[in-house]
């Protein structure tokens, strides 16, 4: 088993596959942060085939497909397969503007939940973060999931005076589908211009809620990042993930493998571990893992005690 010095058992890795993104969301890929790794340094479908399996080895139950925009790979269908293999729920995260394409490779892996990034449902606000005029597709494309019985996570990261007001556009949409909406608060990354000033908080979130809808709590369970709410008479849920202000640490059960193959025992640890050197030396990475997990700090990588937060950018950590 993984387990750190707080006792928490660590069963659930992320692993980025790529750093490459077709879009260039604000917070995510802010302008300098676009420079792509070089493939000899990214991880091969064996390498992430077989670093899979030494986690699951280790007691790891659950798998998250992420990037950058993953559906990018050309050999993702590959990745997806090979993963699928395992004694482990296998879960991706896109921003779906290629999900059409791969349904059916959904499907036959046995993907049942999906999280979709997207932060607003008007096109013009859409285009402003993420600098791409694509929302129609990726909108139909979300549709699409949901027609296809897939379990569809929203992800919306909130940023005040950007997109605060489309939480009711996201509100509404969950009375007639059963999708969850999370509201993420605004998290600092590499140049993204973070600021607490800019972090629209669990309690802000709620209490703009409020002005319009009665909503109540939905149960949640101990590794559930996100706090969910259904809006009286509504289909689907609301949550929010509330890093900044309300952090959830002491039930973190989460690992991240980064598309160059660093572990991250945090998403904001300033310390990463390379597994993929060793390796790729036909070393043993287990003593690895297990020193990384051992270093994780009691909450949010150590870091958070000022507005300096030393971290690499979101794209290239993994959505």
């Amino acid at each position: 088993m993984l387990i750190d010095s707080f006792g928490r058992v660590h069963d659930y890795l992320r692993i980025s596959v790529t750093d490459k993104c077709n879009f260039r969301c604000i917070y995510c890929m802010p302008p300098g942060t676009n420079v792509t790794t070089p493939l000899n340094k990214i991880m091969s479908v064996d390498e992430i085939d077989k670093l899979a399996g030494v986690f699951i080895k280790l007691g790891v139950n659950k798998i998250r497909i992420t990037g950058g925009e993953p559906l990018l790979r050309k050999d993702i269908t590959e990745i997806l397969f090979r993963l699928s293999n395992y004694p482990a729920g296998l879960f991706l995260t896109t921003n779906a503007f290629f999900a059409d394409k791969y349904i059916n490779i959904f499907k036959t892996a046995g993907i049942k939940s999906i999280n979709v990034s997207l932060d607003s449902l008007n096109p013009e606000e859409f285009a402003r973060i993420t600098k791409r005029n694509q929302f129609q597709k990726t909108f139909s494309n979300i549709i699409k999931l949901l027609e296809n019985n897939f379990q569809v996570k929203v992800n919306f990261v909130v940023i005040r005076g950007l997109n605060e007001n489309s939480i009711f556009d996201f509100l509404d949409w969950t009375k007639d589908y059963s999708l969850e909406v999370r509201f993420i608060e605004f998290m600092p990354f590499d140049r993204n211009n973070w600021s607490l000033q800019k972090v629209l908080s669990y309690d802000e979130i709620l209490d703009l809620i409020r002005t319009r809808y009665e909503f109540y709590k939905a149960e949640d369970s101990l590794h559930d990042t996100s706090r969910k709410f259904r809006v009286y008479g509504h289909k689907g849920f609301f949550g929010i993930i509330s890093t900044v202000s309300k952090p959830f640490c002491e039930g973190c059960n989460r690992l991240r493998l980064t598309s160059d193959g660093k572990l991250k025992n945090c998403l904001f640890s300033s310390v990463e571990t390379d597994l993929l050197t060793p390796f790729r030396k036909n070393e043993d990475v287990i003593p690895l893992i297990h020193s990384s997990l051992f270093e994780k700090k009691k909450e949010r990588g150590g870091q958070f005690s000022s507005e300096k937060i030393v971290n690499r950018s979101m794209v290239s950590i993994g959505g």
